[in-house]
């Protein structure tokens, strides 16, 4: 216990090795990201928007669950078991999907998906908080989320092309299998379990502890349940513009590598972006870096439905990565700030369950609306959500984050 040592510096093996799984993690969903509106229509004959939409809602459901209960389960199970178990579950995806016979196969296999998303994402990221203590927090889950999300859109950039040269399936899926099969004998034999760093961090940190983690984290404290909120808004618009963008796309008769250019800006951006903007949210206003991304991806997603040309929409999307960049290692900095290190992957993966239930919500919402009234409304009713949350963060969330014990 004595020779472990909090910090990015003095765990940078561990730490790199953590970021690398991650971006396996992160290209598991990069692969269905640009191809699954046509998949649906082209393999299976579904054609209504709240029907495509489904497998982000059960992507969601299963992935906000699987978060909550890593929280939950990390200090008792362990969180690189936790990282195996969803790789395991995440080997079968890729083989489903290029071989289902009916659409409820592959909804299926989005839930394990999501059951895999949700134990290997939550343990990388709790792992990470707990190597490298407080000083470097912002700047670790920005390397975190960026090697995700940078592997998001590389590897939706790669199906989009895949599809357009060889077809929608099989061959996009043979990158899922590959990242899952390497994810998972890169865990086994180097990943180590952090629970004793947690211990080491818990001697010295004076932050308050919560009375009931579940309900401060999503209700009563005011920094946590306004990041939590923010978190479920951030990933409805994401789960929105994974799903609807394509289709807008598609009825502006760009092919498929256009499609996949234009979908893969947001997610490369946003992963690039975090580089910078999770180091920033050590030493500047977390409370001003949320307001602000928030407000970003609201005004960049409200003009999405007014726009036709290539150059127009690229950049669109580069606004809205660059909003998502400055808010998503700044939700997990702050919150892990906020909370006592005993409780830390309670309250992350209290706020996970969230956020990732923001997918559900996104697509669900998204898709009524869509097939109601069209899906440029579908799009504009999400942004006006978007500016609402980013107007709670300003008003409701105290500048003040830590809230130190007195004795």
């Amino acid at each position: 216990m004595n020779d472990i040592q909090l910090g990015l510096k003095q765990n940078w093996k561990q730490f790199t090795l953590l970021v690398i799984v991650n971006a396996f993690v992160g290209g598991m969903v990069g692969m269905e990201r640009s191809i699954f509106p046509q998949f649906a229509e082209l393999e299976f004959g579904v054609a209504s928007k709240t029907a495509i939409l489904s497998f982000i809602t059960a992507f969601g459901i299963s992935k906000a669950i699987a978060n909550y209960y890593t929280g939950r389960l990390a200090n008792k199970i362990g969180r690189r078991n936790l990282l195996l178990i969803g790789w395991l579950i995440a080997i079968p995806v890729p083989f489903i999907l290029i071989y289902a016979p009916n659409w409820a196969i592959v909804i299926f296999a989005n839930i394990l998906l999501g059951i895999s998303q949700g134990l290997t994402w939550s343990s990388t990221v709790v792992m990470k908080i707990d190597l490298v203590g407080e000083k470097d927090r912002g700047f670790a889950m920005g390397l975190n989320e960026f090697a995700g999300y940078f592997a998001v859109g590389i590897v939706a950039f790669f199906t989009g092309y895949i599809a357009n040269s060889y077809g929608v399936t099989p061959y996009p899926f043979y990158i899922g299998i590959f990242l899952s099969i390497v994810g998972f004998i890169l865990t086994l034999i180097w990943v180590k379990d952090t629970r004793d760093f947690v211990h080491k961090e818990s001697g010295t940190d004076k932050t308050t502890e919560l009375k009931n983690i579940f309900v401060e984290t999503t209700f009563k404290n005011k920094t946590l349940s306004s990041v939590t909120q923010a978190g479920l808004i951030n990933n409805l618009n994401d789960g929105m513009i994974w799903g609807l963008l394509p289709m807008i796309l598609l009825n502006l008769s760009f092919n498929n590598e256009n499609i996949g250019v234009i979908t893969a800006i947001y997610p490369t951006v946003w992963g690039i972006g975090q580089l910078f903007t999770g180091k920033m949210s050590d030493h500047y206003s977390k409370k001003g870096m949320l307001f602000w991304g928030m407000l970003m991806q609201g005004i960049a997603i409200f003009f999405i439905p007014y726009s036709s040309s290539f150059s127009i929409l690229a950049g669109l999307s580069a606004i809205l990565g660059l909003g998502t960049a400055l808010v998503y290692p700044t939700f997990l900095s702050t919150i892990a700030q906020a909370t006592s290190p005993k409780q830390r992957a309670e309250s992350v993966g209290t706020f996970r369950l969230w956020r990732d239930l923001g997918y559900a919500f996104g697509a669900i919402i998204s898709g009524i609306t869509a097939d109601l009234l069209g899906v440029e409304y579908a799009i504009i009713l999400i942004a006006i959500l978007t500016i609402i949350s980013s107007l709670i963060i300003q008003f409701r969330m105290p500048s003040a984050i830590k809230q130190i014990e007195n004795n």
